[in-house]
């Protein structure tokens, strides 16, 4: 979802999603998993420090971890050039309308109009299996809040102003932002809300043996 009401989310709900959610498993057990809850002047104080960073554009605002490869190649080039097709046909963006794209990516710096932002974090000194079980302690929040009547959307967007979250929310020396996530009802309205994406047949990356 990229709309969000701004109905509030009571504390205790989110508490509850969060509660469901650390049952993920990991490797031993390490839970590698840390959030943090914005909603109300904390929300709005972060939102305010990043989209003036990204409204400034100036340079330096790299992310700390690769999470799209360096260059993209197929299927991976066409399932990115859909996603983003769809969302700006929907929106009404034509091609090469830098504004309205710009605009429109802005929107995650407002974490889409939710009440609730999650940023998460892990210890950077952690191995690659870490953020590998991070995935699933992910994909429980989400799950939980659905089953609660909650919309979400995960967002990957945050990662190059990891210097501007880390002081605003006072990350520890070895914290490490992960990614950021959207909790709220979603505008019903809201045009976005209703693309669909394609999801890839069994026979394109599946393969049975015996």
């Amino acid at each position: 979802m990229r709309a969000f009401l701004p109905t509030p989310i009571a504390r205790a709900t989110i508490e509850d999603i969060l509660t469901v959610a650390r049952r993920a498993p990991s490797g031993t057990n390490l839970q590698p998993w840390r959030v943090h809850v914005l909603s109300g002047a904390a929300r709005q104080r972060l939102v305010d420090a990043v989209c003036a960073a990204y409204d400034a554009d100036e340079p330096g605002h790299e992310p700390e971890c690769d999470y799209y490869p360096a260059e993209f190649f197929e299927p991976y080039l066409s399932r990115r050039r859909a996603i983003g097709l769809g969302l700006y046909g929907l929106l009404g963006i034509a091609k090469g309308d830098a504004a309205r794209m710009r605009a429109q990516m802005r929107r995650n710096y407002e974490f889409f109009g939710a009440p609730v932002g999650l940023i998460f974090s892990i210890d950077r000194r952690m191995g690659r299996g870490g953020w590998l079980d991070y995935g699933t302690f992910l994909q429980n929040v989400m799950l939980a809040a659905g089953a609660r009547g909650l919309d979400t959307c995960p967002q990957v967007a945050w990662l190059p102003y990891h210097r501007i979250i880390a002081g605003q929310l006072g990350f520890a020396a070895q914290e490490q932002l992960v990614c950021g996530m959207c909790v709220g009802h979603a505008d019903p309205d809201a045009v976005e809300n209703t693309l669909a994406t394609a999801r890839a047949a069994l026979d394109e990356f599946v393969v049975f043996h015996g």
